[in-house]
């Protein structure tokens, strides 16, 4: 630590801070659902609503022009002055997103030359058009006829057939990565084509004339590379697919179908998330579904739930996240010092219980004796509990007074998630977010990895969630330890942790430094106060701490950004983990916190602190302004108590 230190301020008041904490948890009370559960809102970029016009219009042939209105309004509100759209809140302008969004207004009636449209247009064409978009902007063009088709990779639906043992195979593939290519083996086989609305194309997009386009993947670059192989391979593939005689193609189609029915989820959706949703739904019409078929107009009626619909505006979101809002809820609530018999934790502790995973998902290839055990993100996923929810979950759990039968349903819950969770461990000793061990690095130089991303290898932040939920129930000590290792190893060089899922290295360094105190590691120890330096370093002039999602294509920007609620408050959380509860730069966090407060207990944040694919799809969770601000908070008013109690011990 640095021996010149700013002079230190006043503790706050214990009854400012305590009201505070209050008008927070009134807030989070008043808005728990009916059901016991919480649910933000999880918005995406705008190109997820412009989705939802081009869906509904021509997929289904019909949306109510009220909500057309909406979303053209919400798309028109996230424009930046060039004309652009960006993958987040406050980031430059997007080519893809761009595309999407201009694609979506005009389908949704929008014309060519409305000032909106112009100087959208302006921006692609100066970004080099639908030519240099990415891989999956192109599929979506060509499946509404505005690409050609031998612009994207060939998938085909053969690979079904790859065993898991072998080295490529569908298994070796993330979990939304899977789902996703499962749907698109069909879609890119059949390469269908739907009819948009009259005037509704995008061919002024374009920089060259449809003769003068370079419908390839681009270079093979190095040779004898992974890149190389794969756009060989694909070469091959394209050539395969203009021969007359394709052995097992039938029965290969019939395989992945098979599939993707199967992976349907109760409530209509793929995997929870509208990515393989949407692809799925085309690769069925596809096939010949038609629109009353059982599976897609379940499918349809889910979309449904995906709305969020207000008085002017309208936003489709690309999932939910109920399960992780709720345990979060739970716990901030319940460490800020809500009774444990409050009816809202008992009622959310009831409704986190129904929601336990006990089906054998996509898993159970790499784990085939492994008892089911687990929660997932959304309301419904059941073949893909993620890790982090099932690392969480049991520590709300715990939170709740639960008797009688209720606590026995509990007890076996969270026996069956620590089993899980301990199985699931890589052989690294970290954790991903699905898989254990989904890391086979030739998978990045897929056609597809621009922007869906193929691998789910480990990371600090999971890993920090699964400790800190071992410790607390006092199990798994190898499991601890080896994940504690892990910790260790990632760290960078100047101390701070890469943040897969949320935004970023103040993310991964806060989340590992809580669960590094939590593991009982001296918080006295060089790479602990090398991480403590660096978030101190990186705090903002005015108390907070904020980091763009600029940071994961350009790490050099780490830990720099507005200053956010959220992300101040993973910040202030590791920090008083770290025994820094006393540090007048600390003392300034807090005070961010509570000069920034809203007098409803709220906070405003409009920026994306979630990640979803780095680079290129980021995420907004409503509730992390509340939720996590709240719980840091209350765990500084209890490391400040702690202290003074200590000292109090010691004058005595």
């Amino acid at each position: 630590m640095a021996d010149a230190r700013p002079p230190i301020p006043d503790l706050p008041e214990p009854s400012r801070l305590q009201q505070a904490i209050q008008r927070t948890q009134d807030w989070l009370l008043e808005r728990q659902a009916p059901g016991g559960y919480w649910a933000g809102a999880l918005e995406a970029d705008a190109s997820t609503t412009a989705g939802y016009i081009t869906l509904m219009t021509v997929l289904f042939g019909w949306l109510d022009p009220g909500r057309r209105r909406k979303a053209i309004a919400y798309i028109a509100s996230k424009q930046n002055p060039d004309g652009s759209w960006a993958t987040h809140y406050g980031g430059p302008g997007d080519l893809d997103v761009s595309i999407q969004c201009y694609l979506g207004l005009k389908i949704g009636g929008v014309p060519a030359d409305d000032p909106m449209l112009q100087r959208s247009c302006e921006f692609i064409r100066s970004k080099g058009g639908p030519s240099k978009a990415n891989v999956f902007t192109k599929i979506w063009l060509a499946v509404f006829g505005q690409y050609d088709y031998r612009g994207v990779p060939s998938l085909p639906p053969e690979i079904i057939f790859l065993p898991p043992w072998f080295y490529f195979n569908i298994y070796e593939f993330a979990s939304w990565s899977r789902e996703t290519l499962m749907a698109l083996s069909i879609v890119l086989t059949n390469r269908p084509v739907y009819t948009l609305p009259a005037n509704a194309g995008i061919d002024e997009l374009f920089s060259e004339p449809p003769s003068q386009r370079n419908y390839s993947l681009g270079p093979l670059g190095t040779p004898f590379s992974w890149r190389a192989f794969f756009l060989i391979a694909d070469r091959l593939l394209k050539l395969y697919e203009k021969t007359p005689w394709k052995p097992g193609r039938k029965s290969a189609l019939r395989r992945v179908e098979a599939w993707v029915v199967e992976h349907q989820e109760a409530d209509g959706s793929w995997g929870g998330i509208l990515l393989p949703w949407i692809y799925s739904l085309f690769a069925l019409h596809s096939l010949g579904y038609p629109m009353e078929h059982p599976v897609i107009s379940r499918s349809i009626e889910g979309l449904e739930d995906f709305i969020l619909e207000e008085k002017n505006t309208i936003i489709w979101q690309p999932a939910t996240s109920p399960v992780w809002d709720t345990a979060w809820s739970v716990v901030a609530l319940r460490d800020s010092g809500l009774r444990q018999d409050h009816p809202a934790l008992r009622s959310a502790a009831a409704w986190l219980l129904s929601k336990e995973i006990r089906h054998r998902g996509d898993w159970q290839v790499k784990n085939p004796g492994l008892e089911p055990g687990g929660w997932s993100f959304e309301f419904f996923n059941d073949w893909y509990p993620d890790l982090d929810d099932s690392a969480l979950a049991p520590r709300a759990l715990m939170r709740a007074a639960l008797s009688g039968e209720a606590a026995s349903q509990r007890s076996a819950a969270v026996r069956r998630a620590v089993d899980w969770m301990t199985q699931m461990q890589s052989s690294d000793g970290g954790w991903g977010a699905f898989d254990r061990d989904n890391n086979r690095q030739a998978l990045l130089h897929v056609p597809f990895a621009d922007f869906l991303t193929p691998l789910d290898p480990t990371c600090a932040d999971v890993t920090a969630h699964a400790i800190e939920m071992l410790v607390e129930l006092d199990l798994g000590q190898t499991n601890i330890e080896r994940g504690v290792a892990f910790l260790k190893a990632q760290q960078q060089k100047d101390g701070a942790w890469y943040g897969r899922w949320g935004v970023n290295y103040l993310y991964g360094t806060g989340l590992a430094l809580t669960a590094l105190a939590a593991a009982g590691e001296d918080m006295r120890a060089g790479y602990i106060r090398r991480a403590v330096d660096w978030l101190y370093a990186k705090q903002n002039p005015d108390g907070g701490w904020g980091e763009t999602c600029m940071t994961y294509s350009d790490p050099a920007l780490r830990g720099a950004g507005p200053s956010t609620a959220s992300q101040t408050a993973w910040v202030v959380t590791g920090l008083t983990a770290a025994g820094e509860a006393q540090h007048p730069n600390l003392l300034r966090g807090v005070e961010f916190l509570l000069e920034t407060q809203q007098p409803d207990g709220s906070w405003v944040e409009p920026y994306f602190t979630g990640t979803g694919f780095p680079r290129v799809f980021y995420l907004r969770y409503d509730l992390y302004r509340i939720y996590f601000p709240l719980l840091a908070l209350a765990r500084y008013s209890a490391a400040v108590q702690a202290v003074e109690q200590h000292h109090v011990a010691v004058a005595n």
